[in-house]
């Protein structure tokens, strides 16, 4: 969710259909909007609300700067565990031969 928002702010239904492009990131507007309120209280994004051209308005949400740290901690963490994981797989397919 925060690398979504890494490069610029973006309204909910937005952050819903990027993550729905994502081949196995589906998430319903049920789950999407609960983590933006959690990551809100958690001070690792803002939100405000603007007029819309095409209906109701819209809540827009963006990074912190505890966001953003928050994220390249993550990314960091991420890249460690995407490497073992690669590791033990490659592993495994070593012993398939």
């Amino acid at each position: 969710m925060l690398a979504l928002l890494a490069n610029g702010e973006r309204y909910g239904y937005e952050i819903t259909q990027a993550l729905n492009r994502a081949d196995g990131l589906g998430l319903g507007e049920g789950t999407i909007y609960p983590l933006l309120t959690r990551l809100q209280r958690e001070g690792l994004v803002n939100s405000r609300w603007q007029e819309s051209p095409a209906g109701p308005p819209r809540k827009y949400y963006r990074l912190t700067e505890n966001g953003t740290n928050a994220l390249k901690s993550m990314s960091v963490r991420w890249l460690v565990l995407a490497e073992q994981v690669n590791s033990i797989l490659q592993e495994a397919n070593d012993g398939r031969k």
